[in-house]
């Protein structure tokens, strides 16, 4: 719902971060606080998405006699059924009241037209029904209190459109799918459904739309499956390809409706548009999915997951290969759980505003920025986190990126605002492998925990830390390699302490960073992927008053993941430094 983010600037952002987790800096505040901890509120998330209720369907609907059914059979070019409620005009079935109707057979140029006034449901059971239609779409409802189409158990069942139609309602060009229907409309049964929707949408209503079960083929020119007021799925497995959207709904009307909610399902969606858009609000409690973008000249908008205001996700499995954001959100983005493996042409994740992690395993193989907030605050706070990006890897615009980022296409980009933002992390694990900065924050850091692994730039026009305001680290492991032009550390108002190293010649990819105390007590052993000219480095570890040495090359027999080495025994190399820490930050 379009909710928080078009108040004012300043309460917008602390109801947004509210909702979502964040807690921001108060330090100009009157309470006079420094800093608020920043925790996870999961009531404010139910809040924000109170809204996205009261659904069309209900136990009932699910549920009927056997005996009420009135059996209509397919033979081809003609029809037979016996009810006063039906009736056959050429290849035209209408259904003129409510009830339980099953279509079985074959019409080879036909339509099911549901147009009735009553207030019960109206129920279409496919039972291994064929239809096609040559001017129109094979299930039409004009009119009805809400419709069901049951999938019948073990059966397989196929609608199929022309790329021509022949409009009902010409001013509004209706109908335009090979579903379409002016009523709410629920899809459920554990059958099958082909649909080969060759002029428009294959599934499209002007209420709300809810698929609870059944196996669904989807071939679409446009869009594959979208509700206006709302999309819920409660389950289902989907194999959809378009030529616009995988799943929609865009009430652009009313600024409470637009959402979709994924509760369950098994996805897997290749789309020329988005595979999954939310004109409002993107939910997922569970789903599998399998989504490719491939933008063409005629798509504006080529992402994996797209929300226009919040996008929550609360578990999943996802496999996204897009040529645009993979997952993006005009709002503000929730990851709680899930299993992420990213491909994206422009940003990995971004949102306009917030975006907040608190746990999933989130694997980023390639982007041009891997994780990204326009204009608003990220906090991670848990999970494990690995990305790759040939610009910046994590990074904090500061209101200098908005509306889809500033890659290829984008018009964002670095920006010199650095307003109250903040990157948190309090928790977690991170890797970050990119080519331009490796955190950049138009604005502050705060790192109170986890640990942050970064394999920086290796130009002096980037840094693998590169932050406008300050960087404060209470805990938690921190090493970035990368050029030394930019190179930065974690300040000297932290309460952990840091140190930069900085070489005089270039150390080439692969070549070790060991620290250790005086005593040979192992601190870390780093590998950096790409060459390096500058480490910064903290960890509880570093005491003040302690000597430490700091080694470059030799060889490890430790366990390495994303370079950092456990167990083992050192074999030292060339000692760079010895030294003594006696401030909170250590320049080498």
């Amino acid at each position: 719902m379009k909710r928080y983010w078009y108040l004012g600037l300043t309460s917008g952002l602390i109801m947004l971060m509210a909702c979502n987790g964040l807690t921001p800096d108060v330090e100009n505040e009157d309470d006079g606080d420094d800093q608020q901890e920043q925790v996870i509120n999961e009531e404010n998330i139910d809040d924000a998405l109170a809204g996205n209720s009261g659904t069309h369907d209900e136990d009932a609907d699910y549920v009927w006699d056997s005996g009420s059914v009135v059996d209509i059979q397919l033979n081809g070019s003609s029809v037979e059924e016996n009810s006063d409620n039906v009736s056959v005009n050429g290849g035209e079935i209408l259904i003129s009241a409510a009830g339980n109707y099953r279509f079985t057979g074959t019409l080879n140029d036909g339509q099911i037209l549901v147009d009735n006034e009553d207030e019960e449901i109206v129920r279409l059971i496919l039972n291994g029904a064929e239809i096609t239609s040559s001017s129109s779409a094979p299930i039409y409802v004009r009119s009805a209190a809400k419709v069901l189409i049951y999938l019948a158990e073990n059966t397989v069942n196929k609608l199929t459109d022309s790329s021509n139609y022949s409009y009902d309602n010409t001013e509004d060009k209706e109908p335009n799918a090979t579903i379409f229907s002016k009523a709410d409309l629920t899809l459920a049964g554990s059958g099958s459904l082909t649909i080969d929707a060759n002029f428009n949408d294959a599934i499209n209503t002007k209420d709300g739309l809810i698929i609870s079960g059944g196996s669904y083929l989807i071939d679409a020119a446009d869009d594959g499956i979208r509700g206006k007021d709302y999309l819920v799925v409660k389950g289902g497995t989907f194999d959809i390809t378009s030529g616009g959207d995988g799943l929609k709904s865009d009430n652009e009307s009313d600024d409470t409706k637009g959402y979709i909610e994924i509760i369950d399902g098994n996805l897997d969606i290749t789309a020329k548009g988005d595979g999954v858009a939310a004109e409002t609000d993107l939910m997922v409690v569970y789903g599998e999915f399998v989504i490719k973008t491939a933008g063409s000249a005629s798509s504006s908008s080529s992402k994996g997951l797209k929300s226009g205001v919040n996008q929550i996700i609360d578990d999943g499995i996802f496999l996204l290969n897009c040529t645009d954001d993979a997952l993006h959100s005009n709002g503000t983005i929730t990851i709680n759980s899930g299993t992420f493996e990213i491909s994206s042409g422009d940003d990995g994740i971004h949102a306009d505003y917030d975006l907040v992690i608190n746990d999933g395993d989130i694997n980023i193989i390639k982007s041009y920025e891997g994780i990204e907030s326009g204009d608003g605050n990220i906090a991670i706070n848990k999970g494990t986190i690995r990305l790759k990006s040939s610009d910046d890897g994590l990074n904090l615009a500061g209101g200098g990126d908005m509306m889809g980022g500033g890659g290829p296409g984008g018009w964002g980009g670095s920006s010199s605002s650095s307003g109250n933002y903040y990157v948190y992390i309090n928790g977690g694990y991170i890797y970050i492998n990119a080519s331009g900065d490796g955190l950049d924050a138009n604005g502050s850091v705060s790192m109170t925990g986890g640990t942050l692994l970064i394999d920086g730039p290796t130009n002096n026009g980037n840094g693998a830390l590169d932050y406008n305001n300050s960087f404060d680290i209470t805990g938690g492991l921190c090493i970035a390699a990368g050029s030394s032009g930019m190179a930065q550390a974690p300040e000297s108002s932290s309460d952990q302490y840091s140190v930069l190293a900085r070489f005089s010649s270039t150390m080439s990819g692969g070549t070790l960073f060991h620290v250790q105390a005086g005593d040979g007590t192992d601190i870390f052993t780093y590998k950096p992927s790409k060459s390096y000219q500058s480490v910064a480095f903290s960890a509880p570890e570093l005491t003040k008053g302690t000597k430490y040495e700091v080694y470059t090359g030799g060889s490890s027999t430790g366990d390495e993941t994303d370079g950092l080495y456990s167990g083992g025994t050192y074999t030292p190399g060339t000692l760079f430094s010895s030294f003594t820490i006696s401030a909170i930050v250590t320049d080498l």
